[in-house]
């Protein structure tokens, strides 16, 4: 429960200390585990045990004392979220454009993450020992779509391995700047930090930056622009708006990355489309702490509709 102390106790089984506690304990990563034993929160025969290879304690029983979680540093705000799908460890949203993912400077309040201590109220399990949501991806604050949040700490670790290990399935819609040739492809690359600009991010030589694959093919094209549907097998910071620039068909609206800074306009009033047109449409993955396989759609939000209205016309 939000802002109580939490006492588990039962039966030791074989193996490491934090191993067995982390089973006999499933809402519990082994990471805050270990981190418990370090503040002197477990006791076993009345003795503070704090060593997490320790293998002498199976059948013994234990007390592990889990302090009230401290309130995130993020202010809680009412602000309207597009739910999913919800349980007691994740929480799948459906981003609009304009939507910060988490406090940084420039954006200290208004986010994601202040949206989600607030609906979350009461349903944070404490995160590493805070009250907060568990961000293991983003997604750029112009980029609509879907994201998973944890909710629980070990959902949050799972999820992360999931992520470090590729297992999950993103799929994004980008209307792209020409026609991309071939329509379909693999794009690996590093990328990094831009050695010019260190507020983009770029292409780099082999043995900087970190890998980065993109999958992608071409649904539809227009005079002047294309459809394109791009898998990612990796999650860099901006891939796939760095990807397709690479290959020469940077996104619609993307003014970080295309360079040729021809602005599109579309609807009824021509307006200038004023945002990457990118939308994280699907997302799949085995649930981390249930096992069942999950998987979310996303429609493309009115805008980029409207674009493509515009595009074929």
């Amino acid at each position: 429960m939000e802002g109580q102390e939490v006492t588990h106790s039962g039966i030791l089984g074989p193996g490491r200390l934090d191993r067995a506690l982390a089973e006999a304990i499933p809402s519990l990563s082994r990471a805050r585990i270990q981190a418990l034993l370090e503040a002197d929160a477990l006791h076993i025969a009345g003795q503070v045990v704090t060593d997490p290879s320790s293998k002498r304690h199976q059948g013994q029983t234990f007390t592990l004392t889990v302090p009230a979680p401290i309130p995130d540093k993020a202010a809680p705000q009412d602000i309207e979220l597009d739910i999913v799908f919800e349980d007691e460890h994740l929480i799948i949203v459906n981003k609009s454009a304009g939507l910060v993912v988490h406090p940084a400077a420039g954006h200290a309040d208004g986010t994601l993450v202040n949206a989600l201590l607030h609906h979350c109220k009461g349903k944070l399990s404490g995160i590493g020992g805070v009250q907060r949501p568990g961000i293991v991806h983003r997604i750029d604050r112009d980029t609509s779509g879907l994201l998973v949040v944890a909710k629980s700490d070990v959902a949050h670790e799972g999820l992360a391995k999931l992520f470090a290990t590729h297992d999950i399935e993103r799929r994004y819609l980008a209307v792209v700047v020409g026609q991309p040739s071939p329509a379909g492809g693999t794009i690996r690359t590093q990328i990094g930090r831009s050695t010019t600009n260190r507020k983009k991010m770029a292409v780099l030589p082999e043995g900087k930056g970190k890998h980065a694959v993109t999958h992608y093919r071409t649904i539809e094209q227009f005079r002047e622009a294309s459809l394109v549907e791009c898998r990612l097998e990796t999650g860099r910071t901006h891939q796939v708006r760095v990807h397709m620039a690479h290959i020469g068909h940077p996104l619609i609206g993307d003014s970080t990355y295309n360079n040729r800074r021809k602005a599109f306009r579309f609807g009824p009033n021509q307006s200038y489309f004023d945002r990457q047109a990118l939308h994280a449409v699907s997302l799949g993955f085995i649930h981390p702490v249930t096992g069942e396989k999950l998987g979310f759609e996303s429609r493309l939000p009115d805008d980029i509709q409207l674009l493509l209205t515009s595009l074929k016309a």
